[in-house]
């Protein structure tokens, strides 16, 4: 729900206008987002940054009113399978659990792309299972 940019005027790759509009970002995927920028002085890309999110909050309000939509939180169960972890405990042969772990982080991150995070979690937690069976 909060983003807070600690020293948002000193200008360079984490403060500039894209950056801080990304990071800003992050607090508007969230129904009570709110973003405190830390600064001494008002610099263009901080100005440019809140000048663009007032922009694109407008038209979101405006689309959400047009179409009777109320913002609401997500809420999601946890999945039984979180709360357990993974029991399995076969047995791998050692030069196999390379070429395992590869496939199994190309899973988890295709997995986590694809905003699948309960999946990218247990194949992880698989990974670390493997990791510390060599």
């Amino acid at each position: 729900e909060l983003v807070a940019i600690l020293d948002a005027d000193k200008e360079g790759f984490l403060r500039s206008e894209t950056a801080l509009i990304q990071t800003i970002g992050r607090a508007a995927r969230n129904v009570n987002g709110r973003v405190i920028l830390y600064a001494d002085h008002m610099t263009g890309s901080m100005r440019s940054a809140i000048r663009e999110t007032t922009r694109r909050r407008k038209i979101q309000e405006d689309y959400n009113q047009k179409h009777g939509i109320t913002p609401k939180k997500i809420e999601k169960a946890i999945h039984q399978s979180m709360l357990e972890g993974t029991t399995r405990d076969e047995k791998i042969p050692a030069g196999v659990t390379g070429e395992i772990i590869k496939s199994i982080e190309k899973e988890m991150k295709n997995a986590a792309k694809n905003m699948d995070f309960e999946r990218a979690a247990r194949l992880r937690d698989r990974i670390r299972q493997l990791r510390a069976k060599r």
